[in-house]
C-alpha cells in the first residue's frame, strides 16, 4: 500500500514540477574555437586553456538552466566546449561574427528557430559589425514562449541617448527602437515572450532605453531593484525582460546570479567578466 500511495504522490507531483523552467542569460566573453592570432580576434585576446574551459563547464553544470541565452559565443562548436552537447541543443544567429548571440536549449524541450532580428546589426558590412538578435520559440507544457537573445551596443551605459552626441548612444537608441518593434509585434500577436541578454545598459531609475522598450508593451524587468554581485558588485547590464503571459509566469524571488568562486582579477578573462543571471518561470 505504501508503494502505491508513493507512486500516486509522484504522479500527482509531476505536472507541477514539469511546468517550472529555469531561464538564464550568460555572456561568456569571446568564447571561440578560433586559434590565437586569427584575424577575426583582437590581438590582445588571451586564448582559454583546457583548465579554463573545464572551469566554465563546471559552472555551466552548476547553472543547470533549461534555456540559456548566450552572448559572445562563436557558434555551436564553441558552445559545446562549455555546454554538454548531449544535454543541450544550440542555435545562433546566421552571421559570420565571432561574438554571436544564441541559445543553449535543454534537449527534450520543443523549439524552433525564427528569423534573426537582423535590424540590430546597424553596420552589417563593417569589419566589426554590431550583432543581430537570436530569435526562437520554445514550447513548454503546450504553451509557446518567444525568446530573443540580444547583445546591444556598448559604450552608452548611463548617458541619455536623446541628449548625448556620442555615436554609441545614437546606435544604442536605434537598436532599442528595433527591439521595441519586435516587442510590439509579440504584443499584437498575443505571445508570451522574453528579451534577455547583455543590454550594455544600466536600466536603474527612469532609464530612457527601458522606457522605449516598455512603451511597446508592459514589461517585467527581473533585475529591477537589485545590484549585481558579479565581480564585487555593480548595476546590472545583463537583463531578463518578460512580457505577455510570461510576466505572470515569473516566480517571485527566483532571480539568481551564479558568482564565480575564483576572485583573482585574471579570472575575469579566464572565465568571463559577466556572471550567469537566471530566473524561474512557472508556465501555466
Amino acid at each position: 500500500m505504501r508503494i502505491v500511495v508513493l507512486a500516486l504522490a509522484v504522479l500527482v507531483a509531476l505536472p507541477a514540477a514539469a511546468r517550472e523552467v529555469k531561464l538564464s542569460t550568460w555572456n561568456i566573453s569571446w568564447l571561440t574555437a578560433k586559434p590565437a592570432g586569427h584575424p577575426a580576434l583582437p590581438r590582445s585576446l588571451r586564448p582559454r586553456g583546457g583548465e579554463d574551459l573545464a572551469l566554465l563547464r563546471r559552472y555551466a553544470e552548476r547553472l543547470d538552466a533549461d534555456i540559456v541565452a548566450l552572448q559572445e559565443v562563436d557558434g555551436r562548436l564553441a558552445a559545446a566546449r562549455v555546454f554538454d552537447a548531449r544535454v543541450y541543443d544550440f542555435h545562433f544567429t546566421d552571421e559570420t561574427d565571432t561574438q554571436r548571440p544564441g541559445f543553449a536549449i535543454r534537449r527534450g524541450i520543443a523549439w524552433r528557430a525564427n528569423p534573426d532580428l537582423a535590424a540590430l546589426d546597424l553596420a552589417p558590412d563593417a569589419r566589426f559589425s554590431l550583432r543581430r538578435g537570436a530569435d526562437i520559440t520554445v514550447t513548454i507544457e503546450g504553451r509557446a514562449l518567444r525568446l530573443l537573445s540580444v547583445h546591444l551596443r556598448a559604450g552608452c551605459t548611463w548617458d541619455d541617448p536623446a541628449r548625448s552626441q556620442r555615436l554609441q548612444c545614437a546606435e544604442l537608441a536605434g537598436q532599442a527602437r528595433h527591439v521595441a518593434a519586435w516587442i510590439a509585434a509579440r504584443r499584437a500577436a498575443g505571445e508570451a515572450f522574453a528579451v534577455l541578454g547583455d543590454f550594455n545598459r544600466r536600466m536603474d531609475g527612469d532609464d530612457e532605453v527601458f522606457a522605449t522598450l516598455s512603451r511597446a508593451a508592459p514589461l517585467l524587468r527581473a533585475t529591477a531593484g537589485f545590484s549585481n554581485p558579479c565581480w564585487n558588485g555593480t548595476s546590472f547590464i545583463d537583463h531578463i525582460l518578460l512580457g505577455g503571459a510570461a510576466r505572470e509566469w515569473f516566480v517571485r524571488g527566483s532571480l539568481r546570479v551564479l558568482v564565480y568562486r575564483e576572485t583573482e582579477h585574471a579570472f575575469r578573462e579566464r572565465l568571463s567578466d559577466h556572471c550567469p543571471v537566471s530566473v524561474t518561470l512557472d508556465v501555466r
